[in-house]
C-alpha cells in the first residue's frame, strides 16, 4: 500500500468527512516532502477515532474559551490533575500507600510505553532505512540484470558469429579436402585442377593429326623428290656444250637435243652469214650511189683534169683493194667465230625455261613443306602449353603443400603450447619452478592480457614482462585491495556511530516533541517562554530608541540655536578623533584669551 492510501484509510478511521471520494495516490507528493514525511508517518500510525472530540467536547471547550477563564496546558494540567483527587462514592477511598503504588505503577507503565514508542519509532525508521535500502538494492539488482542481459546479448552475438565463422571454416576445409580428393572424380563430380582431366582425348586428336599429316606428306612428297630438288645444282645452269658428253644416264635423249640444237646452230649461222652479205651488199651499194652522187655533182661544177682524174681512180683502187681484204678477213675469221658464238646463245631461252621450271616446283615443294612445318609446330606448341600448364599447376600444389604444412606446423606448436599452459595452470607447484626473472614469450597472450589487467592505465611501461614484474603488479593489487578492505570498514563504523547518533538525536527530538507521553506538543512552553522574554526585551530597546531619538532631535534643535553647545560638540568631536588639533584649536583659544584681556583691562 503507498502512503497516500495510508494516509486517506488513516482519515477514514477518524470520520473525516468526505474521505471517501480522496484519491490515495494524489497525496503520495506529501512524502516526498522531508518537514513533512516523519510526522505524516506518525499521524498515519498513532491516530485513531479515540484521538477525534466529539461535537459535543468542541461546543464545550468553545464555551470554555469564550467564558474567559484560564485553560491549563502541559505541565500545569499535569500537576493539577496530580493534586485532584476524585471520588467515587460506589468505591471506597484509596490510602496514600496504595496511591503511591499506583503512581509508581503509572510511572513504571508510562515508562514502559515511552520505551516502546521509542522502539517502534526506530523499529518504523529502521523500517523505512531498510525499504529504501531495499528500493535502492531493486534499483541496482534490475540495473546489474539489465547489465547480465545485455552482456549475455553480446555474448551470444560474439558466440553466433564465432560459430558462424567456424562453420565457414570447416566448410571451406571440407571443400578443400573434395578439391584435393582424387577419389571423388569417379563420382560425377566436376574436375578442378588440370591434372584431373583425362588426356586421352587430346592424345587421340594429336595422333589422328599426326597420321593425316604423314599421309598429306607421301602424297605430296614423292620419293626421289629430295635427289630432283637437289639435281638443281650450279651445273644445271650453264650453256650446253654439244661437244662435251653429259653426265645424264639417257643418252638418246641427249643426243636427241644435241642434234637439234646443232641443227639450230646450222641454220642460224646460215641464216646470219645471208643477213650479213644482205646487209653489206645493201650498204656498199648505198655508199657506192652515195659517192657516185656526190662525185657527179662535183663533176658538174668543177671540171677535173684526166691526170687528177686517174690518180684518183688509182687512190680509190687502191683502198677498194685493201677493203676487201680487210673484208675478206672479217668474213673468214672474225664474221665466222661471232657467228658461231651467237649460235652457241641459242640453247639460253632453253636452259631458262628449265630453271624456271626447276624454280617452280622447288617453290611448290617449299611451299608445301612450310605448311607442313606450320602444323608441327601448332602440334609442338600445344605439347609445350600443356607442359607449361602442368608446371603452373605443380607449382601452385606444391606452394599449397607448404603453406599446409606451415600451418600444420603452427597449430601442433599452438596445441603443444596450450597443453603445457594448461599443465602449468594445473600444477600448483609451478609457479614456484618458474624463474622470476625469464621475460614472458610474447606469443603468451593470456599472460599480457593479465598484465595489462593487473597494471591498469599506468604510464610506465615496461620493455620486456618477466614473472617478476607480474607478481610486483599482483602483490600492488592485493595491497590496494586489502587498503580498499580497511577504508571500507572504517567508512562502515563511522556510517554507524553516525546512525547511533542519528538515533539519539531522533529520541531526543521525540522527547522534546512528545514529553513522555503520547500527544505531540506542537509548541513548548519553555521556549514559549523564552519568546515571551526575547519579546519584551525587544518593546524595551524599542522604547529606548524612541527616547534616543526624541532624545537627539531635541539636541539638535539646541545645537542649531545655540553656537556655543556647537563649538562644544565640535571640540569633543576633536578630542575624540584628533587630539592634536584639539591641542591646536585650545591653544589659540588661549592666545586670543590673553590677547584680549589687556585690551579689556586698558
Amino acid at each position: 500500500m503507498s502512503c497516500g492510501k495510508e494516509f486517506v484509510e488513516t482519515l477514514k478511521k477518524i470520520g473525516y468527512p468526505k474521505a471517501d471520494i480522496l484519491n490515495g495516490e494524489d497525496f503520495d507528493w506529501l512524502f516526498d516532502d522531508v518537514d513533512f514525511e516523519s510526522f505524516l508517518k506518525w499521524f498515519c500510525g498513532n491516530v485513531n477515532e479515540q484521538n477525534v472530540l466529539s461535537e459535543k467536547e468542541l461546543e464545550d471547550f468553545s464555551v470554555l474559551q469564550r467564558s474567559g477563564k484560564p485553560i491549563l496546558e502541559g505541565t500545569a494540567l499535569d500537576e493539577v490533575l496530580r493534586t485532584c483527587k476524585t471520588f467515587d462514592l460506589k468505591t471506597p477511598t484509596l490510602d496514600d500507600k496504595e496511591i503511591q503504588k499506583l503512581e509508581d505503577e503509572v510511572q513504571i507503565l508510562q515508562k514502559l510505553n515511552n520505551l516502546k514508542i521509542q522502539r517502534w519509532n526506530n523499529y518504523q525508521l529502521m523500517a523505512s532505512e531498510t525499504s529504501y535500502k531495499s528500493l535502492t538494492l531493486n534499483a541496482k539488482q534490475e540495473e546489474a540484470t539489465k547489465k547480465m542481459k545485455q552482456s549475455q546479448r553480446f555474448l551470444n552475438a560474439v558466440i553466433t558469429k564465432l560459430s558462424n565463422e567456424l562453420h565457414v571454416l570447416i566448410e571451406g576445409v571440407n571443400n578443400l579436402i573434395i578439391f584435393f580428393r582424387h577419389s571423388n572424380l569417379g563420382q560425377g563430380t566436376n574436375p578442378v585442377f588440370l591434372s584431373q582431366f583425362s588426356l586421352e582425348k587430346y592424345i587421340r586428336q594429336e595422333e589422328q593429326s599426326t597420321g593425316a599429316l604423314t599421309l598429306y606428306t607421301k602424297k605430296q612428297f614423292f620419293q626421289g623428290i629430295h635427289e630432283v630438288v637437289e639435281s638443281s645444282n650450279e651445273e644445271n645452269f650453264q650453256l650446253l656444250d654439244i661437244q662435251t658428253p653429259s653426265i645424264c644416264d639417257n643418252e638418246e635423249i641427249l643426243g636427241e637435243r644435241r642434234l637439234e640444237m646443232a641443227r639450230l646452230q646450222t641454220a642460224y649461222i646460215c641464216a646470219q652469214q645471208q643477213i650479213i652479205y644482205f646487209k653489206a651488199s645493201n650498204s656498199s651499194m648505198k655508199s657506192s650511189v652515195k659517192w657516185a652522187e656526190e662525185n657527179l655533182h662535183s663533176l658538174t661544177i668543177e671540171a677535173v683534169g684526166e691526170e687528177n682524174l686517174d690518180a684518183k681512180i688509182s687512190s680509190l683502187n687502191s683502198e677498194i683493194l685493201k677493203l676487201e681484204e680487210e673484208i675478206t678477213h672479217m668474213k673468214d675469221k672474225i664474221l665466222s667465230a661471232v657467228v658461231k658464238e651467237n649460235a652457241q646463245l641459242l640453247n639460253m631461252p632453253i636452259v631458262k625455261g628449265d630453271f624456271d621450271l626447276q624454280i617452280a616446283k622447288q617453290d611448290y615443294y617449299t611451299g608445301k613443306q612450310e605448311f607442313v612445318l606450320n602444323q608441327l609446330i601448332k602440334q609442338k606448341a600445344s605439347f609445350e602449353l600443356v607442359q607449361l600448364s602442368y608446371e603452373i599447376e605443380l607449382r601452385r600444389h606444391w606452394d599449397t603443400y607448404w603453406q599446409l604444412e606451415n600451418l600444420v606446423q603452427q597449430l601442433s606448436q599452438g596445441n603443444v603450447m596450450l597443453c603445457q599452459r594448461l599443465e602449468t595452470l594445473a600444477d600448483p607447484s609451478a609457479p614456484e619452478q618458474l624463474n622470476s626473472r625469464t621475460p614472458i614469450n610474447t606469443k603468451d597472450y593470456s599472460t599480457h592480457r593479465l598484465y595489462q589487467l593487473l597494471e591498469g592505465d599506468s604510464k610506465k611501461k615496461e620493455l620486456f614482462i618477466t614473472h617478476e614484474h607480474l607478481e610486483e603488479v599482483a602483490e600492488k593489487l592485493k595491497q590496494d585491495v586489502s587498503l580498499i578492505h580497511n577504508q571500507l570498514a572504517v567508512s562502515t563504523q563511522e556510517q554507524f556511530f553516525f546512525l547511533s547518533k542519528l538515533n539519539n538525536d531522533v529520541d531526543m527530538l521525540c522527547d522534546a516533541l512528545y514529553h513522555g507521553g503520547n500527544q505531540l506538543l506542537l509548541c513548548d512552553q519553555e521556549l514559549m517562554e523564552h519568546f515571551h522574554q526575547v519579546e519584551s526585551k525587544l518593546n524595551k530597546l524599542n522604547h529606548l530608541l524612541t527616547d534616543i531619538l526624541a532624545d537627539v532631535k531635541t539636541k539638535r534643535k539646541i545645537l542649531a540655536t545655540n553656537k556655543l553647545h556647537q563649538v562644544e560638540r565640535e571640540l569633543y568631536v576633536y578630542f575624540f578623533k584628533d587630539e592634536d588639533y584639539l591641542k591646536d584649536v585650545v591653544e589659540n583659544l588661549e592666545n586670543q584669551s590673553k590677547t584680549k584681556a589687556p585690551g579689556h583691562n586698558n
